[in-house]
């Protein structure tokens, strides 16, 4: 099973701290639905999981922070979400008001 999520780019390691970062900030909001709190979880996973490797490279970070790196991106993967919700989704409906 580890062979098939690392041969489809997944590292188990940074994946766990992102979802814990994703969970930090769930937990701090005031307004939960389900669809936002499973796109919440899986956005800061696949940030964390993902952008992990290159921040660790652009920035030459030791490699014994990477878990660190990848929980921290989680939390902002889930923030950086919000942001996109918030900016496009909503001025979406804003939109579709005005006709």
């Amino acid at each position: 099973m580890k062979e098939i999520l690392e041969n489809i780019g997944i590292n188990i390691g940074i994946s766990v701290a992102g979802l814990f970062g994703s969970l930090l900030l769930i937990g701090k909001t005031a307004t939960i639905n389900l669809k936002t709190t499973f796109f919440s979880i899986v956005s800061g996973v696949a940030s964390a999981n993902y952008i992990t490797p290159l921040v660790m490279d652009l920035s030459r970070v030791d490699v014994k922070y990477q878990m660190s790196v990848a929980f921290i991106l989680g939390f902002l993967g889930l923030k950086g979400v919000e942001f996109f919700s918030n900016k496009f989704l909503n001025k979406k409906k804003d939109d579709t008001n005005v006709n």
